[in-house]
Order: structure tokens, then C-alpha cells, then sequence
């Protein structure tokens, strides 16, 4: 019977999908509240002649239209950097191996430096390092991991990190237009925009509590203090544009 190891590591340390993509998840679904929101404030921060007269119609073209833009730019971005980061690691691997392979001592000695800097002895380290050197793929991932300091990006999946990606800016995303699509767009409308943004921050922040298990207060914080900082700025803006 042959064991999966990446499931087997996973559900030993209790990491499900959504930690596994926990980066895509926050990176696109905060964007996409704040790029989003962005819209909805520029229109209120224009004063009520600049959101009123232009309709919840245009709002919503605005928003949809730029919503659905950024996601697949921020999707297709995440795909070519995961990949460009997939390419590098392996670039870079290729060529610890094949160092390995023509200098072998030299590579030994940077083994011994690297272990006796993590607090191991001379002896010791001389010792393990004759031990490592006669497996070339290991030490490969040990020199890429802290040499290097690269993360081991072979299972990295580009087009799946971009889906992740694309998907959370929508779902995000689509929250601060909700009031738009069952109100006119007066002065509560955007007020209901503003609690539902700030809502949709708060989910964000706790979902990033729930999967690392870090402080609730910072998770939470640090999510809406950068959302509410953004959403000023674009209402400002909004507000110096329109008199």
C-alpha cells in the first residue's frame, strides 16, 4: 500500500484546503473588498449630485465591471508568479545538483559551516556531513531551503492558486455592491455599503484567526485597519474630485 505523503503531512498537522491556500484566499479577498469599494466610495465621495444623478445602474456597471477585470488580472498575476516561482526553484535546484555532483568537498564544507551556525559542533557536523553529502537530493533541499532560502515550490499548482485567487476576489469582492443591487443609491445605501465592507473585512480576519490560530484581535485588526485605509483614501478622493 502506497502512502500519499503530502495528504498523510497535512492532515497530521490538521492543514485542510483552506490553509493550504490561505495566501490566495486573503491576498484576493482583500483586494477585491477594498478595489471594490473603492467604486462604491469614489460615487459617495463625489458628493449626492455625483452619486445620485448617476444611479445605482451606473454604480453597479462601474463596480461589476471592475470587479470582474481585477479578478482575472489578480488571477492570471498569482498564476505567473506562482509559476515564475515554481521555474526559479527548480532552476536553482538544478544547479545545487549538479554542484554537488562536480565539487562535492567543497559542498561538504558549506554543509559543516551551515550545521555548526545551527548551533551542532565541528565534530559533529564533520560527522553528519559525511553522512548527508551521499544523498545529493536531500542535501539539495537542505541548501535551497537554508542557503538559499527558497520554499520548495515543485507542488506548487499556478493554475490552481490562480482559480483560488480569482474566486476569493469575487466572493469578496461582490459584498460592498450587495446594497446596490436592492436600493437606490442614496446616502444609507452607502452606509449600508460601508457596514457591509466592514463585515466582509471582519469575515476576512477571522478566517485568517481560524486557520492560524494567531491573535483573534490581530488577525482581525490588522485585516480592517488596512481595508478602512484604502476605502478612505478612494472616498477622499472621490470627494476632492467632485468639489
Amino acid at each position: 500500500m502506497q502512502i500519499n505523503w503530502e495528504n498523510h503531512r497535512r492532515e497530521a498537522h490538521g492543514l485542510g484546503q483552506i490553509q493550504a491556500f490561505l495566501k490566495q484566499i486573503v491576498y484576493g479577498g482583500n483586494d477585491g473588498i477594498v478595489t471594490t469599494f473603492a467604486i462604491v466610495a469614489g460615487f459617495a465621495g463625489a458628493s449626492a449630485e455625483g452619486a445620485a444623478q448617476i444611479g445605482a445602474l451606473a454604480v453597479l456597471v462601474f463596480g461589476l465591471a471592475n470587479l470582474f477585470a481585477d479578478a482575472v488580472s489578480m488571477g492570471l498575476g498569482e498564476f505567473l508568479s506562482t509559476r515564475s516561482q515554481r521555474d526559479l526553484y527548480t532552476s536553482q535546484r538544478r544547479i545545487e545538483l549538479a554542484e554537488l555532483a562536480t565539487h562535492p568537498e567543497q559542498e561538504r564544507r558549506e554543509i559543516v559551516q551551515m550545521l555548526a551556525e545551527r548551533g551542532l559542533d565541528i565534530e559533529g557536523a564533520e560527522r553528519v556531513s559525511r553522512e548527508l553529502i551521499r544523498c545529493p537530493e536531500l542535501v539539495a533541499d537542505m541548501m535551497m531551503s537554508y542557503e538559499l532560502e527558497m520554499p520548495d515550490m515543485r507542488n506548487g499548482s499556478p493554475a490552481l492558486d490562480g482559480l483560488v485567487t480569482f474566486l476569493s476576489f469575487l466572493t469578496f469582492g461582490a459584498i460592498p455592491l450587495l446594497p446596490y443591487f436592492l436600493f437606490d443609491p442614496t446616502r444609507p445605501t452607502f452606509h449600508a455599503s460601508v457596514v457591509a465592507t466592514f463585515s466582509a473585512l471582519v469575515l476576512l480576519g477571522l478566517l485568517r484567526w481560524w486557520s492560524t490560530r494567531e491573535s483573534v484581535l490581530r488577525c482581525v485588526g490588522e485585516t480592517v485597519l488596512v481595508g478602512s485605509a484604502c476605502a478612505v483614501v478612494a472616498y477622499g478622493v472621490g470627494a476632492i474630485v467632485g468639489g
